[in-house]
C-alpha cells in the first residue's frame, strides 16, 4: 500500500467556539465524503437518518443546514485522522495515519468533555494517536454501510447515549 495517494480530510463541523459539548469522531471520510466534501456523504451511511431520528434533523436538508442544526445542538464533528495514505474507503486501508490538532480544537471548544467514536477503527485511531486522559470515550456502532450487523433502530437505540450526554452537559 505504499503507492496509495496522500488523503486530507475534512475540517471539524463545531460551530462558534466554546458552544459544543460532544465530539462524534470518524476515523477519516470514505472516498464518497472526500468527494462531497461532506461527512457521511455515502447514501447507504446511517449517521444522518440517525442524527435525523435522534434530534429532528432532516437527512434531506442541505448539508450545511444540518450541520448548523447539529451544532446548534452542541454535537461537534470530526475524524481522527487529518490525513492519511489509503486506496479505497475501508479503514483496514490506512496506513501512514497523521492525527487531527486535537490539542487545539479542545483549547477552542473547553465544554467537551465526551467524545463518540463512530466505529471500533476511530476508537482504535483515537486512543493511539490524540486520546486525552480528561475525555470520556464512547465506541459506538459504525454507521457506515460496511456495517451492517446491526439494525438501524438497533444503531440509533445505542446512538441515543449522545443525546443523554448532551442532558447531562447542560
Amino acid at each position: 500500500m505504499p503507492d496509495a495517494p496522500r488523503r486530507t480530510g475534512l475540517p471539524p463541523v463545531a460551530g462558534a467556539a466554546g458552544r459544543a459539548r460532544v465530539l462524534i469522531l470518524g476515523s477519516f471520510p470514505s472516498e464518497a465524503s472526500l468527494r462531497a466534501r461532506e461527512y457521511y456523504a455515502h447514501p447507504r451511511n446511517q449517521f444522518w437518518p440517525i442524527m435525523e431520528e435522534l434530534f429532528g434533523i432532516a437527512r434531506a436538508a442541505p448539508y450545511r443546514t444540518r450541520c448548523r442544526q447539529l451544532a446548534a445542538r452542541g454535537v461537534a464533528l470530526w475524524d481522527v485522522i487529518a490525513s492519511c495514505r489509503r486506496d479505497g474507503s475501508l479503514d483496514s486501508n490506512i496506513r501512514a495515519a497523521r492525527a487531527n490538532d486535537f490539542a487545539a480544537f479542545h483549547r477552542r471548544h473547553p465544554r467537551i468533555a465526551e467524545v463518540f467514536c463512530n466505529g471500533a477503527s476511530a476508537e482504535r485511531h483515537y486512543r493511539a494517536l490524540a486520546a486525552a486522559d480528561d475525555m470520556r470515550v464512547t465506541r459506538l456502532p459504525s454507521t457506515s454501510p460496511a456495517h451492517a450487523a446491526l439494525s438501524l433502530a438497533a444503531k440509533t437505540a445505542q446512538w441515543a447515549a449522545v443525546r443523554a450526554a448532551l442532558a447531562r452537559a447542560i
